[in-house]
């Protein structure tokens, strides 16, 4: 048999031509369990890469990747900045001071984890102040006791841009160093829908720097480097270069383990919801095997009019190709669109039910991402088309064996 006549059989036992209505509604069941396993794994698949890439770009761009103390307060550093950006791999360098604060409004009173950072360097501006506008940034350069605080913080204490809040900074050390009071002035909040507004309060270096009983010296250096996950060999290579008394931390030291759980979970779900296309790659096993049987008669004409073991077999490796092709097609084009779609979904969701699914109190980022890669899909794609091809083999090899003049014999 010519390729063009098998492919033709194979067709026809596939679809819905010619009278191969058993086959045809076989093959469509089949399909339709690939394209539900195809789909729902690149859904999961791109919200966890979404949530990959917000830790990665959203949350680690406003955490520094290395962070440089020192055992006293930095005064010199002017010249350890200079110092760490000769290392090729670091791209940035700008001072802070962090220090335990307490805001009071009224008669509310929270906690947050206060940093100073210099409103003057545009690189660290545009790492934390992503989500304001240029009119809030202008006006927290403006004022020296200006304040920017976490939505979190912001709402447990009822207040909005332009509201005074007085700043409670412990004292430490009893007598020599008592509590530090300050009035500051709310010029911004902070939303950026990750856990960080749950925490920040953000002023300027030289209050934060008073206020922390440092004088004109700074906690530390934020350190940007190019590849984060060199972040331990750099601060590693940093600190061998600097002076005696310095020491480095880095993200994965506070965020590390949150960034591993995210990745195994990435993997088992992967395995977990790879065995469902393998489920589903059986389901084509059992349906040709019953179209095996549907069409023993159709299989013995063709066997007594020339076609070989091999044309059968053949025809039906191509059947189960096409099945595979179809459902990968079109359950790679449904987990795209849901992928796409599902943030909005969600979040028609919880305006429905008033309620959140995520929040920072909780989780990483208050909104569900999605990172819809290419990768993912052809990989999807390619692994459930061979599993089909696959599978298909047992069932040519059932057709292949048949013995013609048995199955006529039977039918007469």
């Amino acid at each position: 048999m010519s390729l063009a006549e098998r492919l033709r059989i194979a067709l026809r036992y596939t679809f819905a031509v010619g009278g191969g209505h058993l086959s045809t509604f076989l093959s469509s069941l089949s399909m339709l369990g690939l394209v539900l396993a195809i789909s729902l794994l690149i859904i999961v698949l791109s919200v966890m890469n979404g949530f990959d890439k917000e830790m990665r770009e959203r949350i680690l761009g406003m955490v520094p990747h290395i962070t440089l103390y020192s055992h006293l307060p930095m005064e010199d550093w002017q010249e350890q900045a200079k110092a760490a950006l000769e290392h090729p791999e670091v791209l940035e360098a700008t001072p802070f001071t962090e220090f335990d604060a307490l805001f009071m409004h009224g008669g509310d009173i929270e906690t947050a984890k206060g940093v100073g950072i210099d409103a003057s360097d545009e690189a660290v501006v545009a790492r934390l102040f992503s989500s304001l506008d240029a009119e809030s940034i202008a006006s927290f350069r403006e004022q020296a006791s200006g304040l920017i605080l976490g939505i979190g913080v912001a709402q447990r204490l009822g207040v909005e841009p332009g509201q005074q809040l007085t700043l409670i900074v412990p004292g430490q050390g009893g007598i020599s160093r008592p509590a530090q009071f300050e009035t500051v002035q709310l010029v911004a909040v902070l939303d950026t829908g990750t856990e960080l507004d749950q925490v920040a309060a953000i002023v300027q270096l030289p209050l934060a720097s008073r206020v922390a009983g440092l004088g004109s010296a700074v906690s530390g250096l934020r350190l940007a480097v190019e590849d984060i996950f060199a972040a331990s060999r750099i601060g590693w290579e940093l600190t061998n270069t600097l002076p005696p008394g310095y020491y480095a931390t880095n993200w994965k030291m506070t965020h590390g383990n949150l960034y591993s759980a995210i990745q195994l979970s990435r993997d088992l779900i992967s395995i977990l919801l790879f065995s469902i296309i393998a489920v589903a790659a059986f389901n084509v096993v059992s349906s040709l095997v019953l179209v095996v049987f549907d069409k023993q008669a159709n299989i013995a004409i063709l066997r007594t009019l020339g076609a070989s073991p091999g044309d059968i077999a053949s025809i039906f490796v191509m059947q189960g190709a096409m099945i595979g092709l179809v459902g990968v097609i079109l359950g790679s084009a449904c987990g795209a669109l849901g992928s796409e779609l599902v943030p909005g979904l969600v979040a028609q969701l919880e305006s429905w039910l008033d309620m959140r699914f995520l929040n920072t109190d909780v989780y990483p980022v208050s909104f569900l991402p999605v990172d819809v890669l290419a990768g993912d899909i052809l990989t999807v794609g390619a692994v459930a088309f061979v599993m089909c091809v696959l599978a298909a083999i047992y069932p040519a090899l059932r057709a292949a064996a048949l013995a013609p003049a048995l199955v006529l014999n039977q039918d007469r």
